[in-house]
């Protein structure tokens, strides 16, 4: 994990300093209100048992705490300009830190909605399970069977349940832009999801499918086209009504269109361009589509997490393929959720990207700890994914 000095503000603007020495200042801010660096908000860690079996008294540990409050002091630094972290289980922990804007230097909002980047594809693995559930689906279907013409002859059959453990041999399709670098004079262009998928198609096929596993948008992207075509609806309104609606997700949504905007509250995301840090929050997702276009909050993420590990919202037997790895080399993820290992506890989870904003959730699979977190990382689709996950997530998990 790297580590920074606390910002600064130069009179020609905010410069985020290193060790290392200043970098250039922001190109949307050439004079700015100085600030100083909010101090973190928090909440309790531990509690004391009160629920049904428990003796009264008894204290249940929760988290790191100090390891959580070390990681959200000096916010904002060149790293991230904020901070929203929301730990449950066994003790319980709120944290924010950082701040609204850059130029104003207000405090970040804890309720504030983001872009959730892949998360979402948990949110569609749930609506496939839904639908297979209700026999609408059949996870050893094809994409032949249900999207017909959509793949060439080039590919042999590939199942649903190959698309949700990203097994399907789809190479990725075509993007605006692999880096926030290149993306960002693009943002507010259009990809459409079939522009997407025929780039791939049009590539032919990875690998055989069920041989191997490469996690990818594209699987997902198919799979959102999957639900619409199965619904006769859009994506968006079968995950209103079939997942946020249930849940009492009222902060989550998706874009309409090619809407660049993240309406309601919410902290700007930032990422370092050519040496200045610009302000990334308005951007086209539409391409993303099922694979990565929510909007949400951490406490709606925190329902989502909770209702589906606790059976609400995909029933026995489809669950279970959440939390089933297939049977082929180095995979690591089920339908939606990944797999991993932390201080000898079993996690699975999903972390999501988009510029300036960085999420992750995970839980035991028994719920004695869960995470969400929102980072608004200035390298999100870069290093700062993993970088901001050790960091804020981690903690979550030491005991």
């Amino acid at each position: 994990m790297r580590r920074s000095s606390r910002s600064t503000l130069l009179a020609a603007g905010l410069v985020l300093a290193l060790g290392a020495g200043p970098l250039a200042a922001p190109a949307f801010a050439a004079a700015a209100p100085a600030f100083a660096s909010p101090a973190p908000a928090f909440a309790a860690a531990d509690r004391t048992a009160t629920a049904p079996g428990e003796a009264p008294g008894r204290t249940v540990t929760g988290p790191d705490t100090e390891a959580l409050s070390a990681a959200l002091a000096g916010l904002p630094d060149h790293d991230a300009t904020a901070a929203l972290i929301r730990v449950g289980g066994d003790g319980t922990w709120r944290g924010t830190a950082g701040v609204r804007d850059v130029r104003s230097g207000a405090p970040a909002l804890a309720n504030a909605r983001f872009r959730a980047g892949s998360v979402t594809k948990v949110v569609t693995a749930a609506l496939v399970l839904q639908l297979a559930a209700e026999g609408r689906i059949d996870l050893d279907g094809t994409v032949q069977r249900y999207l017909p013409g959509l793949l060439t002859k080039d590919f042999g059959p590939v199942t649903v349940r190959e698309l949700l453990n990203y097994t399907s041999g789809l190479k990725p399709g075509a993007s605006l832009g692999d880096t926030v670098e290149t993306g960002y004079p693009h943002r507010f262009e259009t990809l459409t999801p079939r522009q997407v998928v025929a780039s791939s198609v049009a590539q032919g096929p990875a690998y055989a499918p069920g041989t191997h596993q490469e996690y990818g948008n594209i699987h997902y992207t198919v799979l959102g086209m999957l639900v619409e075509k199965v619904t006769g609806d859009s994506y968006a309104h079968q995950a209103a009504v079939r997942i946020f609606r249930p849940l009492g997700m009222r902060d989550s949504s998706f874009p309409a269109g090619a809407d660049p905007r993240i309406h309601g509250p919410h902290n700007r995301g930032y990422d370092w361009i050519d040496g200045k840090l610009v302000d990334v929050t308005d951007w086209n997702m539409s391409d993303r589509f099922a694979a990565g276009d929510l909007i949400s909050t951490t406490a709606d993420l925190e329902r989502l997490l909770v209702g589906l590990f606790r059976g609400r919202v995909v029933p026995e037997p489809q669950l279970k393929e959440m939390f089933t790895v297939p049977d082929v080399p180095g995979a690591r993820y089920g339908a939606g959720l990944e797999r991993f290992e932390l201080n000898g506890k079993v996690i699975w989870g999903k972390t999501g990207s988009r510029p300036g904003y960085v999420t992750a959730i995970a839980a035991t699979r028994d719920l004695s700890r869960t995470l969400v977190m929102s980072v608004d990382s200035t390298d999100a689709k870069g290093s700062g994914q993993e970088a901001a996950v050790a960091r804020f997530g981690f903690p979550a998990f030491n005991r």
